[in-house]
């Protein structure tokens, strides 16, 4: 798609420094066949602002989505992130960004293409909540590890709200794991999924600690993901100090 114009934006380092390039592949841990170029965030964010002011940009974006449908993996790691970050940009009416969005999502399957484009949806906090909730609701009923994972952080991101907080833990608490299907074999699955429960919990707990506490200490969360979320309080400079039981 558009690979040529991103080699020259290549970490220098990627390309020089086995180690560091290693180490960048690890941290990604994307799945085997998808390919990583070695751009770092800024850069891909530069790509998709430049890309989302081009009279073109729709075609721009269903030729990345035709391309992901007739040869899933041939769409690069940056490549399948640009495609994400360029519909954040994009100006255009809340529907129109979330049909793209749903034209989107099932590209996805990786943890950093996954938050990386949930992070950056600044566009989620000015649509109406009431719509942003009634758009994640099929996803937190989906079987894909990444889809439901792409709800809970997005929830984590533009929910984090106190009249919103019930619902949402709520809606973690009926999540039904087991039906949820994951690629990364390695790991105990629903792996990303897991670890996004943990992470929407411990930065609860930074904004509302008794109201987390209550949840999790009456809830039916398995052990793993509230060993998880005890281990993600712990690693923040906001929860450090705050007890997650």
């Amino acid at each position: 798609m558009i690979e040529e114009k991103l080699i020259p934006l290549i970490c220098e380092r990627f390309l020089s420094e086995e180690k560091y390039r290693q180490g960048h592949i690890r941290i990604i841990n994307a799945l085997p066949e998808r390919r990583i170029l070695g751009l770092h965030l800024p850069e891909m964010k530069q790509v998709a602002k430049e890309l989302a002011k081009q009279a073109n940009v729709l075609d721009v974006l269903r030729d990345f989505e035709k391309e992901h449908q007739a040869e899933r993996f041939s769409l690069t790691y940056e490549e399948t992130l640009i495609w994400g970050l360029t519909i954040n940009a994009l100006k255009c009416p809340p529907e129109e960004r979330l049909d793209l969005l749903r034209r989107y999502i099932p590209a996805l399957d990786n943890w950093a293409v996954c938050d990386s484009f949930c992070c950056n949806a600044k566009w989620a906090s000015k649509i109406p909540t009431e719509d942003l909730w009634d758009f994640l609701q099929p996803y937190f009923q989906s079987k894909k590890e990444f889809e439901v994972r792409f709800a809970t952080v997005m929830s984590m991101c533009y929910l984090m709200k106190e009249e919103w907080l019930d619902i949402v833990f709520h809606q973690l608490g009926t999540l039904d794991l087991s039906a949820i299907r994951s690629e990364y074999t390695h790991l105990p699955a629903p792996y990303y999924v897991r670890m996004g429960m943990a992470w929407l919990l411990a930065t609860a707990l930074a904004k509302y600690p008794d109201t987390t506490r209550k949840f999790v200490n009456a809830s039916s969360l398995t052990e793993d993901i509230k060993r998880l979320y005890a281990r993600k309080a712990r690693e923040s400079l906001r929860t450090r100090s705050v007890s997650p039981f």
